[in-house]
């Protein structure tokens, strides 16, 4: 097999063992990063490929919470208050499923998301390839391995729960990492993933302009092929939420949290139109591609 092409390289990554058929798709164009997309002719699976050497801990450095970054995310140390709204009522819905337990959260940030799980009774693990906050998390008493999620060594059938908010896209080796979520969780475990589904009307409809195509982005999912890759790595028992797994009121709450003033709460519409819009389907078409997967094994 050839490495230097590149729907056979895709081939050799594929979580449905290879049995994808990779075609060019378009070069995205939300925000200019002109990321080259493939897709499967298949089960509608995408990724960036080329992709190009992350140098992770530049990526992800002080800058990437504080802002300063072309591609950023927020410091929740900031917002954990406000975030704690949806924290909470996350947890909430998970205990519906497990009460208590070891917990992982992969992608974990500053740990803020755990935390609250340790109140609420589990027993908390972070992973994080960030130096930066998973080294505040450290300090603050959430053990959090730093690095790759596939360089970290749990025991198999470890954890009750483990949890990937807006994190699977990012990872690399896909059949592997799928794997490796099968193994170290327990027997009735539960998976908590949240993506993009690209079956969605949102994602369909923005093509090179939905503003999921990021750096760091790597694989793009849709809930149908999720099925399918954890089906064949053991799980049995799926509970999709469109939009989200907690109500409305903790994701109004959390939104103040980068309120400045009276006009903001104008944004209330906005996102509650958002958040009942992805409760719609028409026959099997969803409108938005928010998506939040529970998957038991």
């Amino acid at each position: 097999m050839s490495l230097d092409i590149p729907g056979e390289e895709l081939k050799s990554e594929c979580p449905l063992d290879g049995k994808c058929s990779w075609k060019f798709k378009f070069n995205s164009a939300f925000n200019s990063y002109g990321l080259p997309v493939y897709e499967c002719g298949s089960c509608g699976l995408q990724s960036v490929h080329p992709k190009k050497n992350i140098d992770y801990d530049t990526l992800y450095g002080k800058e990437y919470y504080s802002g300063e970054a072309d591609f950023s995310y927020k410091d929740e140390r900031k917002t954990e208050k406000f975030d704690s709204y949806v924290w909470d009522a996350r947890l909430r819905n998970i205990k519906k499923y497990k009460k208590s337990g070891n917990f992982l959260d992969v992608g974990s940030s500053f740990g803020g998301f755990l935390n609250r799980a340790k109140i609420e009774g589990f027993n908390p693990y972070g992973i994080e390839i960030s130096k930066y906050s998973s080294g505040h998390a450290n300090q603050s008493g959430i053990p959090t391995f730093q690095g790759n999620f596939l360089d970290s060594n749990y025991p198999e059938n470890f954890f009750d729960v483990i949890t990937l908010i807006e994190v699977i896209e990012h990872l690399e080796q896909p059949k592997e990492v799928f794997r490796k979520l099968s193994s170290i969780l327990k027997k009735d475990g539960l998976l908590v993933l949240q993506t993009a589904d690209f079956e969605g009307l949102q994602a369909r409809k923005a093509g090179p302009n939905y503003h999921y195509y990021l750096p760091g982005h790597l694989y793009y999912y849709s809930l149908s092929n999720l099925k399918s890759i954890l089906s064949k790595n053991g799980f049995s028992r799926f509970i999709p939420y469109f939009g989200v797994d907690f109500p409305l009121s903790a994701k109004l709450l959390k939104s103040r949290g980068n309120f400045k003033n009276l006009k903001d709460y104008l944004k209330w519409f906005t996102i509650s139109l958002y958040h009942f819009k992805s409760k719609i389907r028409i026959k099997d078409t969803r409108l938005t591609s928010s998506l939040v997967l529970y998957a038991f094994k």
